[in-house]
C-alpha cells in the first residue's frame, strides 16, 4: 500500500470516527438544551424574528459595503483571501440570489444590482435537521444560532443549507484577525468549526437591534413577524416583496423590498 493510499484512509478512518462519536452521543445531546442567549433586563423579544431589506433604497452596491463591515467587524469575522473565506453577509447578483423567481421581465437595473445575503433564519431550517449534535439549533423566536463547543465540523448543516450560508474555517481564523480584535466582547472561533449569521442574537438579548440594521440608516428592518403593528409586517403589507428559494418551503425569515 503506497503512502497516500495509507494517509487517505488514515483520515478517511478518523473522520467516519469522529461522525459515528457525534451521532452516537445525541441521544445524550438531546438531554442537554444547547448553549442558550442570556437576555439581559432590556432584552428585545418577538415571536418571530424578521429582517425587510429594502433594496429600493441602495443606490449601487458600494452602499452595502458599510452594512457588511459593521456586521463582521462586530463579529470577528476574519479576512481570508481565496476560497477559504468566511463571511456572514456577502453580495451576488439577482440571478443567483433569486434562482427561482418567475417573474420573467424585470427591469434591467434589478437583474443586474447586487444583493445582500445571509442566514435565512428558516421557520423551518433544513440545517437544524440534520445537525448531529445539536451544534445547530432554533431558538423559541425564530433565530436559527449556533453552539460553536458542540460542533464537531462534519459540515452536514452545509450540505443541508440551500443558501450556501455558512462559513467552514478550514484554517485558523484567529491568524486573521487584528490586533486587538475588532470586538473583544465577542467570541472568536477555532479552526474546524461552521459559523454563520446569527441575526444578532447576543445583541438582541442586551436590547439592541442587529448591527446591520444600525448601520442601514432605516434601509433595513427588523422586528416580529407575528406582530401585525411591527415595522416588518407594516412594510410586507405596502411593498412587494420576494424571499430566497420559496419553492423549498424553508421559510426564509429575509424579505426584499424591490
Amino acid at each position: 500500500m503506497n503512502n497516500s493510499r495509507r494517509s487517505f484512509l488514515k483520515v478517511a478512518g478518523l473522520s467516519v470516527f469522529a461522525l459515528s462519536s457525534g451521532v452516537a452521543g445525541l441521544a445524550n445531546a438531546a438531554q442537554v438544551a444547547p448553549g442558550r442567549y442570556e437576555r439581559g433586563a432590556n432584552a428585545l423579544h418577538a415571536k418571530r424574528w424578521a429582517m425587510v431589506i429594502d433594496t429600493r433604497a441602495f443606490k449601487s452596491a458600494e452602499e452595502y459595503k458599510p452594512i457588511i463591515e459593521a456586521c463582521h467587524s462586530f463579529h470577528n469575522v476574519p479576512k481570508i483571501p481565496g476560497k477559504q473565506e468566511v463571511k456572514w453577509m456577502w453580495l451576488d447578483n439577482y440571478d443567483h440570489a433569486f434562482p427561482d423567481d418567475l417573474s420573467e421581465h424585470q427591469k434591467p437595473s434589478l437583474l443586474q444590482a447586487q444583493f445582500p445575503l445571509l442566514c435565512n433564519h428558516c421557520t423551518n431550517p433544513p440545517c437544524v435537521r440534520v445537525c448531529p449534535t445539536q451544534a445547530t439549533y432554533k431558538m423559541e423566536d425564530g433565530i436559527v444560532a449556533m453552539d460553536y463547543h458542540r460542533c464537531i465540523g462534519c459540515r452536514f448543516c452545509m450540505a443541508g443549507c440551500p443558501y450556501g450560508a455558512r462559513s467552514f474555517n478550514f484554517v485558523d481564523p484567529r491568524k486573521y484577525l487584528s490586533d486587538p480584535v475588532p470586538n473583544p466582547t465577542f467570541p472568536t472561533r477555532m479552526i474546524g468549526v461552521v459559523e454563520k449569521c446569527t441575526f444578532c442574537a447576543e445583541r438582541l438579548a442586551v436590547g439592541k437591534m442587529p448591527a446591520c440594521v444600525e448601520a442601514s440608516g432605516g434601509r433595513i428592518l427588523f422586528g416580529d413577524l407575528d406582530d401585525p403593528s411591527s415595522s416588518v409586517r407594516k412594510a410586507l403589507a405596502d411593498n412587494f416583496s420576494i424571499r430566497r428559494k420559496p419553492n423549498l418551503g424553508t421559510q426564509p425569515g429575509v424579505y426584499y423590498l424591490i
